[in-house]
């Protein structure tokens, strides 16, 4: 069940906006076709026009600004590639169950969403003590908690007019608690600490991370960063918040053609990028709460409308290659091969594409024949895993179709159900960094395996472009030919004007091209994110130490051998200026490294590595790992450019380990 999509339908037509496209879908055509039928093929509902009351046809509509970018391009590669997968259905000829649920109100979809943003506590049989969430509703910016306070408003007010027995508490309540705990909490080191050393680069931008409660209003930046940077300093919807106040700025779309787009780049981060991956899961978990209520809250400043999208219930096959949920996929997939994070399937056919060279020209865009298709689907179904199935019979173009087919036959798209409207939605963001930023909040929200085969689809997909010189694809083309298969969806089976169908055509195809070209950006966790989990983390320790000396003093304990025990143990007797890092793997165990301003989390890797004998001296870069661990943080992966003092004094109370990443 999800809670979010766009307010604007998703079912596109085989509609050719010009004569150009028209003749092009002429010639894919069978004749004597209907005047007008309706499919449901496989997940997807296409609405056919006859063709002879289409020739030469003006769209009746005006194009909007995302549409006039595409018009150069005709969109002739997308309207193509909606008919090959209307052949390609009509071959398969697989129907699905689909089993539409009641929709939930508005109600039930905000209590979701605060499950979803962990915040569960707050409402139900649990509410009345909202203790537990304090400490994460403490870390929360301006917007961020105004997102929150909407959705716990409609939700108590949902509870009410249901008579629900149990004690809903006030939402005025809740953030009244959080403003006097701010209010009345002392001033200890600690703190401090994190608070002047967490980013040396807030300045002005410091104001943007004001804590729930806090009724003043954030002025806009003095010195807007240049348009090129992607500021992960700051909360995006504070940005998008801060840009609205600021009348002087004019805000508007940017066409979707390469040529246009910005080259977009991240500002180097003396305490190290974060990448997805790089944290323990108990810390990414509330990552994935903050950029919810992030994107909620970027949605929201912006005006942009989150509905509801109907509930369907899909029946699925336990087992095979095609129409198989992802996760159900990994698991056969994982009793093959330990450790397989992306389909065996779906590996093997990018390679099969690869083998057969990607200066190909049309590749992606050319499909393989209908009834080839659907025979390889079924040898590979019954062969596949039995390692029998002959992979020099299936052409290049085959398998390229295969590719296509695997993606828009997932009984649950890619983007997944609960974000793909939000996926789509953000063609509607004012500004191509705010899309960009949408985009980075929805990549972090996706199941792992979702992102994870995104990514190699991704990858895939900038290695075709990289040939474009031969092959003819260039980024466009190859995001005019894959919108379509990534989102298109059953679920979104509405139906639609000819223009709000076109706009949805040119919006999808202008997201993928975004994903496609920025990729490299959207896999990194925003600096203010990673700030607020270590918020969190701190005051979670703090709250735990305040427990444990409770508990000691009940036992009649002496509370300040605890206290220095604990500092002892803090300390581990290393000088001022000194980290001491581990290498339980490696020969040379410990090292004591002295801090200096240039000293990066390369240059301590590459001591270890020096001294390495044996087996262990064969280890590469990219093996092994310099690791920040406790503190405020789980545990955290570093970038080879970290500034290890500059991350010291952010988190002074580390570990810092050398291993290998999990797999």
């Amino acid at each position: 069940m999800s809670w979010l999509s766009s307010s604007q339908g998703v079912v596109l037509t085989a509609y050719h906006p010009s004569g150009k496209d028209q003749a092009v879908g002429d010639s894919h055509a069978k004749g004597g076709e209907e005047a007008t039928s309706s499919r449901r093929y496989g997940q997807y509902t296409m609405n056919q026009e006859s063709t002879t009351t289409r020739v030469m046809e003006k769209p009746p509509f005006d194009r909007s600004i995302s549409q006039d970018s595409l018009d150069e391009l005709s969109m002739e590669d997308y309207w193509i590639e909606l008919e090959n997968i209307k052949k390609s259905s009509e071959n398969r000829q697989e129907d699905q169950e689909v089993v539409v649920v009641k929709e939930p109100d508005e109600g039930e979809l905000e209590e979701e969403w605060l499950k979803e943003a962990g915040l569960s506590n707050l409402f139900g049989e649990s509410a009345g003590d909202p203790q537990e969430s304090m400490v994460f509703l403490s870390t929360l910016t301006r917007t961020q908690a105004a997102a929150v306070q909407k959705r716990v408003e409609t939700v108590s007010q949902t509870l009410r007019k249901k008579n629900k027995q149990y004690q809903i508490p006030d939402v005025r309540d809740i953030f009244a608690q959080q403003r006097e705990s701010k209010e009345t909490a002392p001033d200890d080191t600690e703190s401090q600490s994190l608070r002047t050393n967490e980013n040396k680069y807030q300045g002005r931008d410091d104001q943007a991370s004001n804590l729930v409660g806090e009724e003043k209003l954030i002025p806009p930046e003095e010195t807007p960063a240049p348009e090129t940077d992607i500021n992960l300093e700051v909360s995006f919807a504070e940005q998008a918040l801060n840009q609205k106040e600021s009348s002087t700025e004019k805000i508007q779309k940017s066409k979707g053609d390469d040529a246009t787009l910005p080259t977009f780049r991240l500002p180097k981060d003396k305490t190290g990028t974060t990448r997805i991956g790089d944290l323990a899961p108990q810390d990414m978990k509330k990552v994935c709460h903050l950029a919810l209520i992030e994107l909620t809250a970027l949605y929201d400043v912006l005006g942009i409308e989150l509905k509801q999208q109907k509930a369907v219930k899909i029946k699925t096959r336990d087992s095979g290659l095609f129409c198989i949920p992802l996760t159900v996929l990994l698991e056969q997939d994982q009793r093959k091969v330990l450790g397989t994070r992306i389909p065996l399937i779906f590996q093997k056919l990018i390679s099969r594409i690869e083998e057969g060279g990607l200066e190909t020209e049309g590749l992606l865009r050319i499909p393989g024949a209908a009834i080839r298709i659907k025979n390889l689907c079924q040898e590979l179904e019954a062969k596949f895993y039995e390692g029998t199935f002959n992979w020099e019979s299936v052409k290049q173009h085959d398998a390229a179709s295969l590719l296509k087919l695997f993606i828009r036959e997932l009984p649950q798209p890619l983007l997944s159900v609960e974000y793909l409207k939000a996926f789509q939605a953000v063609q509607n963001l004012p500004t191509k960094k705010q899309q960009l930023q949408a985009l980075n909040l929805l990549v972090i929200l996706l199941p792992d395996a979702n992102r994870d085969t995104l990514k190699a689809l991704l990858e895939f997909l900038q290695r075709v472009i990289d040939n474009k010189e031969k092959n003819k694809m260039t980024v466009m083309n190859v995001a005019m030919v894959m919108a379509p298969n990534l989102f298109m969806c059953h679920a979104l089976g509405l139906k639609s004007s000819e223009q709000r169908e076109f706009v949805m055509a040119a919006g999808t195809a202008n997201t993928m091209h975004l994903l496609i070209k920025y990729q490299k950006l959207l896999w990194t966790i925003p600096k203010f994110i990673v700030n607020q989990v270590r918020k969190q983390n701190t005051e979670n320790h703090k709250k735990d130490k305040r427990a444990m000396k409770k508990l000691l003093k009940k036992m009649a304990y002496d509370r300040e051998k605890y206290e220095k025990q604990d500092k002892s143990t803090n300390d581990a007797d290393v000088p001022q200026g000194v980290i001491r890092v581990q290498a339980p793997h490696l020969s040379k165990v410990s090292m004591a490294i002295q801090l200096t301003e240039e000293l990066k989390a390369s240059d301590v890797l590459a001591r270890f590595l020096s001294q390495e004998s044996g087996v262990a001296q064969t280890l590469k870069k990219g093996e092994v790992f310099l690791y920040e661990i406790g503190g405020n943080i789980g545990e955290r992966c570093l970038d080879d450019d970290t500034y290890m003092k500059d991350l010291y004094q952010l988190n002074p109370n580390a570990e810092w380990v050398i291993k290998s990443k999990p797999l």
